[in-house]
């Protein structure tokens, strides 16, 4: 089988930390089947000239990235002005990407609802492939929410052969633009069980120069106001101020990172902002800390979370998108409601607090690999290119295994052979 994934959130030689958790869950597909990768790049007449696009210039052409061949082609983009318009354009930008470069795929996969996945399917009826749309959050939660982008989100959702998401809640915004359930699948990313693992904290502290006996609260993510990390330093303000063996740690970059450093330079060291760190780092942290804090505004399944679990830590996150689904039990973390800062500094405390077996978290927890996710989504692939819909379940995932339909390891089922023959 070969596969066309078509995405704008994807890394390149420019940004190679840009959405980890694609570039993981498409090399483990390729183990599968034959991937290609349309990494792309938005582009308009004199975006070069502006800061805010230097990616426009830079990234390179063509790159290969843990093994998959990666074309990063510019698509034509409008901002702000006709967002209904992004859809189009980039359907168009992409044709000359396909047509005469070797054999067709067998389905297009748009990984983002809008404009990646409406040009999937745009592509998908011109050539008369199959296509399918991957969601990830806030293309559910909140395009839709715009009112010039909520018809073509829906046509292209209610067009494609399957659409696959990373939550119950996920699939539930799916369904509600008119997506019929048994063509909606529920496939969860996975984590780097090698990387992230329970390890010694003292250990891990020592490494990191920090106290063996101070209690280590970790937020790691995007710095910037979805992701609640100013709600999160107010909340430990407050804690700090009675609580002076706890201390905070926000390992990421973004937007709010300038008025994180300010708040750091006022607490004395209470307070840490690594900036960017590659994974091996982030798991370090993660090992060090005794809970992670994740109070996101909104999210599809947030990464972090899935490897701090596997790496034996509990955690205070916000009851939104799909975290509810991970944190099935009491016993790995606490769930709080969105923007209450009382409440989350009062679950922090707990958290810090608590004493509990990491290597019990990481079995309850699962640690499914990435393996796994790509498995899972291969077999929605299959299930895409044969028309087939999803018996039984209807398209949700109902048990405690949080990847779907089961996927066979060997290869490929009902004589689906694999093709090795390239897209470019």
């Amino acid at each position: 089988m070969r596969v066309l994934l078509i995405t704008k959130i994807f890394p390149n030689a420019v940004h190679p930390d840009e959405a980890p958790y694609n570039r993981r869950q498409f090399a483990a597909l390729s183990r599968y089947c034959d991937v290609r990768v349309l990494a792309t790049i938005p582009w308009f007449p004199g975006m070069e000239r502006l800061s805010k696009w230097p990616i426009g210039a830079s990234a390179p052409r063509e790159e290969v990235i843990d093994g998959l061949p990666v074309r990063h082609p510019r698509y034509l983009y409008v901002p702000r002005i006709a967002p209904a318009l992004n859809g189009p354009l980039y359907a168009a930008s992409m044709l000359p990407e396909l047509i005469g470069r070797g054999p067709l795929p067998d389905v297009i996969v748009g990984a983002f609802a809008y404009p990646d996945g409406f040009a999937a399917v745009c592509l998908g009826r011109l050539l008369g492939v199959p296509a399918v749309i991957k969601t990830h959050g806030s293309d559910i939660d909140v395009i839709p929410r715009d009112r010039r982008l909520r018809r073509p989100l829906g046509w292209g959702l209610t067009r494609a052969a399957r659409v696959v998401t990373v939550s119950r809640k996920l699939a539930d915004g799916v369904a509600a633009l008119g997506v019929p359930r048994d063509r909606i699948d529920i496939v969860m990313n996975g984590v780097d069980v090698k990387t992230f693992q329970p390890r010694n904290r003292a250990e891990a502290r020592a490494a990191l120069g920090k106290s063996p006996s101070s209690r280590l609260i970790v937020f790691v993510g995007h710095l910037n106001r979805d992701k609640g990390v100013l709600d999160l330093i107010e909340a430990f303000e407050r804690l700090a101020q009675l609580h002076p063996d706890i201390d905070l740690a926000l390992v990421g970059s973004g937007a709010e990172e300038q008025a994180c450093r300010a708040a750091a330079a006022r607490m004395g060291g209470r307070l840490t902002v690594t900036g960017y760190l590659p994974h091996d780092q982030v798991s370090l942290w993660l090992g060090a800390c005794d809970a992670l804090a994740l109070p996101s505004k909104h999210e599809g399944t947030p990464n972090v979370l899935l490897e701090a679990l596997a790496s034996g830590r509990r955690v205070v996150a916000t009851s939104v998108g799909g975290i509810p689904d991970v944190l099935r039990s009491a016993e790995l973390g606490e769930l709080i409601p969105p923007g209450n800062r009382g409440v989350l500094t009062d679950a922090l405390l707990r958290a810090a607090r608590a004493d509990y077996d990491p290597v019990r978290i990481a079995e309850l927890a699962g640690r499914r690999d990435w393996d796994d996710s790509a498995r899972a989504l291969h077999e929605s692939l299959l299930r895409a290119v044969r028309g087939e819909p999803l018996s039984s379940t209807g398209g949700q995932d109902t048990g405690d295994a949080p990847f779907g339909a089961p996927a066979s390891k060997g290869g490929f089922e009902n004589g689906a052979a694999r093709t090795d023959a390239s897209l470019n």
